[in-house]
């Protein structure tokens, strides 16, 4: 049985060059001191109209805000420090401040992230990466490799992270690459494809978790801000109405873009062989894998059961209202978690298919850096702090309308993402989006979905997303070639999020 973890194999591939560890070591530095200057100075700066509170709170938010952007306090830190502000300045009572941290939907995060461990604990995302690779179809034509590879990535990582995604596919990718180095064909060919291969995990793992509401944080974060404060209950099944299909407009960009760049490369059946190697080396399918896939698949049919009703035109009747009461979302990834700790490996061992030590792995900071992201978002709106930001931000704003500030938004959310974590971005992105869609008389929703989904587009920097910084470790992406093609999906994301949200956003999400 494989027993890495998804945070193993993450650090083990997961690295920057020197002069990036030196820029981050002075943005985290400079952070460490502008972040109390930046409290201080907002704290003491006159704000007249607003109440003590709401003064206290906007300090915090910028303190958050550029803590967050620099880095110089671990993530989830800061995140667990701006609740913590807010109640040592009167801001709000703890109860209160600190309810977010158990909003149902970090319950969905911790059962998902535990399927998604036991996925990688028992190889399932390996096999099924490989499975994919040695389809008799792919041969060895370049293009139809990239076509498997990035929809294997796309797949996946609508399921797990894309961090995990991209750490599970980087060796596969980089030995392919390899192979074809040494295959005899010209060096420029052989550096295209291997550009084209790595980036490809990259992206293409980005890509695909906007597919699903687990696929990535900032989904869960968009969902949550629209719950909470704009009474906007989006389930399982809405979401992938909207991001399937954007996800797939984007991965058939990206098949397109790079197999255009794979002319002229020709691939050898020896290229290849080390998917069959490795696909061997996983043996015949595992009782760890078939309980890992029945426990996902449960949890998958529990998550889509309301849409299925809805389609069926069932939704109003007491059976589907009464199921939707009692097995939310988070309720289904609870039942999909416990289930690995029921399903057997082996019985006379006792011996389950997830055991606590591997569960206990799962990325615990990104769980509070949704809370406390989600926190300061909520005091934001319940002091009034947000509708202030908006009708400051609306005034000086040429695009007021459903359209341009959903264009506005989704592009400001795809630049923070290249400044700061898709997490982060999100946190600060989204509630900024509801506040100026409402202080511009606008329905927040289109904007708040621009906003969530621009936030994982990340490309252009090693530092944007740790699936870049895993890829560009490769030595096969110079940071010039990451810009140049990042910034070209850039701008389609942008494109194609923005006129998916307005085309799709009214029909669905009203």
């Amino acid at each position: 049985m494989v027993t890495r973890t998804v945070g193993e194999a993450v650090e083990a591939v997961e690295t920057y060059s020197p002069a990036e560890e030196r820029f981050n070591r002075r943005r985290r530095t400079a952070g460490l001191f502008a972040g109390p200057a930046v409290f201080l100075l907002v704290l003491l700066w006159p704000m007249p109209g607003l109440p003590a509170a709401t003064h206290r709170l906007a300090a915090v938010l910028a303190t958050v805000v550029v803590l967050w952007i620099t880095e110089a306090l671990p993530m989830p830190i800061t995140a667990i420090a701006g609740p913590a502000l807010a109640i040592l300045l009167g801001v709000a009572p703890a109860r209160t401040a600190l309810a977010p941290f158990a909003d149902p939907i970090i319950f969905l995060f911790i059962g998902s992230f535990m399927l998604a461990e036991a996925m990688f604990v028992h190889g399932v995302d390996r096999r099924i990466a490989y499975t994919a690779l040695s389809w008799r179809m792919v041969g060895t034509s370049p293009v139809r490799v990239l076509i498997v590879y990035g929809g294997v990535a796309a797949f996946i990582s609508m399921w797990v992270s894309n961090t995990a995604t991209a750490a599970m596919l980087y060796p596969i990718g980089l030995a392919i690459s390899v192979h074809v180095a040494r295959s005899g064909l010209s060096r420029d060919r052989a550096r295209a494809f291997a550009l084209s291969l790595m980036l490809m995990t990259s992206f293409a793992a980005s890509i695909g978790g906007i597919a699903t509401p687990v696929g990535t944080p900032p989904n869960l974060i968009g969902i949550a801000l629209m719950a909470r404060v704009l009474g906007v209950k989006i389930s399982f099944f809405q979401w992938m109405v909207l991001g399937v299909p954007t996800m797939a407009i984007l991965l058939v960009f990206l098949i397109a873009y790079f197999g255009g760049r794979t002319r002229g490369v020709e691939l050898r059946a020896r290229d290849l062989s080390i998917v069959q190697q490795e696909l061997r080396k996983l043996g015949p399918v595992s009782m760890g894998q078939r309980n890992a896939l029945l426990a996902f698949a449960v949890t998958i049919a529990l998550w889509i059961m309301p849409g299925v009703f809805a389609v069926a035109g069932l939704a109003d009747t007491a059976f589907a209202k009464g199921y939707t009461a009692a097995v939310p979302e988070s309720v289904a990834a609870l039942i999909g978690a416990i289930l690995l700790f029921v399903l057997p490996v082996s019985w006379r061992a006792r011996q389950f298919t997830l055991s606590w030590e591997e569960a206990s792995r799962i990325d615990w900071g990104i769980i509070l850096l949704f809370g406390g992201g989600l926190a300061v978002g909520e005091l934001a709106f319940s002091t009034g702090l947000a509708d202030a930001m908006g009708q400051g931000i609306t005034s000086w704003l040429p695009l007021q309308g459903t359209v341009g500030l959903t264009v506005l938004f989704t592009g400001f959310a795809i630049i923070m993402s290249e400044a700061a974590s898709n997490t982060a971005a999100a946190n600060m992105i989204v509630p900024v989006a509801i506040a100026v869609a409402r202080a511009a008389g606008v329905n927040p929703i289109e904007p708040a979905l621009g906003a969530t989904l621009g936030s994982s587009m990340g490309f252009m920097m090693p530092i944007s997303t740790p699936p870049n910084a895993i890829v560009y470790s490769s030595g096969h992406v110079p940071i010039t070639a990451m810009m140049r093609h990042g910034i070209v999906l850039d701008l389609v994301a942008w494109f194609v999020i923005s006129g998916m949200v307005l085309l799709l956003g009214p029909v669905f999400f009203h």
